[in-house]
């Protein structure tokens, strides 16, 4: 299948922009600028008046929890969390999982995301299914709390989940260890989790230093900071993502480095609950991977990955009281290059030859990008993701004009609403 998009604003490897077409044969991109001869297209776009840009990777969030959205908010952290979301999601049922996964997969295609890391608890497989058939790409963890008796075999489970689908979809589908967090989570359970992922050469996903409280807790409990109690269980010796790193201090960093541990910044979601600011301007000038994060849609609230490049650009201004802290440029590196890499998805994220057809293409005919002085600082400062007009996953059309063309749009929120509503009253 050979598709061509011809003739739109195309974000460069560099962060430029400059009118070209590109050529895309199955799933990657075979030119960008000069057609090759003899490519004969057998879908055309007209990107006149569109602005090419990768696909947005979301490097950590919660994605069933999209049921919950509004339902708990204003809250501290572990307020939220014990008295409220988890009685809630100990609840859900296997319907609850994969009705609330095609709501975020939904959400996420619309506002212009093409790949995302996941955790969560049981029936992630059906989020998997949900995926496939969506036509983007999932990183999918689950993400036990060890200290709840019984809990060992969520880790089993979720080797097995790695067995079944890592690399299906025609490569769409990955699969990782996922531990919740230090605080909830004893060292010997870590350690099997650690075993587990060296055994069968899985990645780690796992929430650290989010908040002051769980430093406090874990230097109480263990005389440790969270980066340290986790490295010396092993769970650093695999290739690791991090979500939050919000409390850091130069023995983190140095720990960050030596495993080179990737992070997940969540912004919306550390402010809404006032976790406090990552100290994200630090980490690139230290060469951390750093991808952005939705977080769950209860603490967000929404899976929009646009608004979180947004908010990484201007947050980081006020708290540094530098303009120049995180240019527009870095933050939607952020969101897509950088991101990719963060969720081990290399061969996506950049417009190149022999990348993956991962594009999403933005409607430039709206008032937000009206004058076009600098196409990267409308979309990162001014646009709004619903101007996202067509999106290409894997070298396949899945979105055009707007609609997603693999999902039933009508269905999914009739049927979440009543899912979500049934799931708050269930006794």
């Amino acid at each position: 299948m050979n598709i061509l998009v011809k003739g739109a604003s195309v974000l460069q490897p560099d962060y430029t922009t400059k009118v070209a077409d590109i050529a895309i044969t199955d799933d990657k991109i075979v030119a960008v600028g000069e057609v090759p001869a003899g490519f004969v297209a057998d879908n055309t776009i007209n990107g006149k008046d569109k602005f090419a840009v990768p696909g947005f990777v979301n490097t950590h969030t919660h994605a069933s929890m999209t049921l919950l959205r509004s339902y708990a908010d204003d809250l501290a952290l572990m307020d939220w969390l014990n008295n409220h979301i988890w009685p809630v999601e100990a609840k859900m049922v296997e319907k609850d999982i994969r009705v609330g996964g095609e709501l975020a997969v939904l959400e996420m295609i619309k506002s212009g995301t093409t790949a995302f890391l996941d955790m969560y608890g049981p029936y992630l497989e059906s989020v998997i299914d949900v995926t496939a058939k969506a036509g983007i790409r999932g990183v999918f963890s689950r993400g036990p709390i060890g200290f709840i008796p019984g809990q060992d075999k969520v880790l089993d489970e979720n080797v097995t989940m790695y067995k079944n689908y890592n690399g299906t979809a025609d490569g769409r589908i990955t699969v990782a260890m996922g531990v919740h967090a230090p605080y909830t989570c004893p060292p010997e359970f870590c350690e099997k989790a650690a075993g587990l992922a060296k055994d069968n050469g899985m990645h780690m996903h796992i929430h650290m230093s989010e908040t002051q409280d769980e430093i406090n807790q874990m230097q109480e409990k263990y005389g440790k900071r969270p980066f340290k109690y986790i490295e010396e269980t092993g769970l650093f010796d695999v290739p690791a993502i991090a979500a939050h790193c919000v409390w850091l201090d130069d023995e983190d960093f140095a720990i960050m480095k030596k495993h080179n541990i990737a992070v997940a910044h969540n912004p919306a979601s550390n402010m809404k609950l006032a976790s406090g600011i990552a100290p994200v301007p630090r980490m690139l000038k230290e060469g951390i991977t750093v991808g952005l994060g939705t977080d769950g849609t209860s603490s967000n609230n929404n899976l929009d990955m646009l608004e979180e490049i947004r908010l990484a650009a201007i947050l980081h201004k006020v708290n540094e009281l530098d303009p120049l802290s995180v240019p527009a440029a870095e933050a939607l590196k952020m969101g897509t290059e950088t991101g990719a890499k963060a969720i081990w998805l290399d061969d996506t994220g950049v417009i190149a030859p022999g990348k993956k057809a991962d594009i999403v293409l933005y409607d430039l005919n709206r008032p937000e990008w009206c004058p076009r002085h600098n196409l990267v600082s409308l979309l990162v400062y001014s646009a709004s993701s619903a101007s996202a007009d067509t999106m290409i996953c894997n070298g396949k059309v899945i979105m055009e004009k707007g609609k997603v063309l693999t999902m039933d749009e009508e269905r999914i929120l009739h049927e979440a609403q009543e899912a979500a509503m049934a799931l708050v009253n269930r006794k």
